[in-house]
């Protein structure tokens, strides 16, 4: 899977689809990689018929809107091996933004880029403690992964603890983005505003002036399962 960069591409590090000792074989797709970085800060917020919105001064629509007319971060891309996973060092506790909406979007495997879809719903991992299972739904920036990539993902994010709580979905549908909301100080320049905690549902009257950094899904109609319960489950569905 071939993914298009964006505006913005600093130097790229040199041999880096060599894979050094310390390096574990299997690294996210979602994963951010040492000398992908953030886009030079050129944030505008110009007047738009329906109030103040956010702007990059060199704005390309389709690549910076990906979402329903969100302005999403921009990040660079490191080149890609000879199997179409980015290289370069990952950086296990961020997620490349652009990668993470577009594996959520389409409901392919954090893991492989792969659509994720299983006999029997999408597979969803979060933290042994991280959501309410008794909740009607759950909100999550965590994409989907493929049966292949189940028990691989439970062990490589140090996050999930190697137990993760399992929901097993047949519906996730968009929900909204998590981000930072911009605004204008007394001089006139852009700053930052609000941090929100939790994600803006798409509509929600802040998102003109948010730069998002992730896809949210919203899941329901899902059963919670240990993996052990879903890998047999899966089993027999095959």
């Amino acid at each position: 899977m071939i993914v298009s960069p964006l505006p913005y591409s600093p130097p790229r590090e040199k041999n880096r689809s060599v894979r050094t000792l310390a390096e574990p074989a299997l690294v996210p797709f979602i994963t951010q990689r040492k000398g992908e970085e953030a886009a030079p800060d050129n944030l505008v917020i110009r007047v738009h018929p329906s109030g103040p919105r956010l702007y990059y001064r060199d704005e390309n629509p389709q690549r910076d809107r990906p979402m329903r007319g969100v302005l999403w971060g921009r990040c660079s891309f490191n080149r890609l091996d000879e199997r179409k996973m980015p290289t370069g060092e990952p950086q296990w506790k961020l997620m490349h933004p652009y990668r993470q909406m577009l594996t959520m979007q389409r409901l392919h495997c954090q893991v492989c880029a792969r659509p994720a879809r299983t006999p029997l719903g999408f597979i969803f991992l979060t933290g042994p403690r991280d959501e309410d299972p008794t909740q009607p739904e759950i909100h999550t920036n965590q994409p989907p992964v493929c049966v292949k990539h189940a028990r691989a993902s439970a062990a490589l994010c140090p996050h999930l603890e190697k137990d993760p709580m399992v929901f097993l979905a047949r519906s996730a549908p968009l929900y909204g983005v998590h981000g930072t909301i911009y605004g204008l100080n007394p001089q006139g320049d852009v700053h930052v505003v609000a941090q929100p905690e939790h994600a803006l549902p798409f509509g929600h009257p802040n998102l003109p002036t948010l730069l998002a950094t992730q896809l949210i899904r919203r899941i329901s109609s899902f059963r919670v399962l240990s993996m052990e319960e879903l890998l047999h489950e899966l089993s027999l569905a095959a």
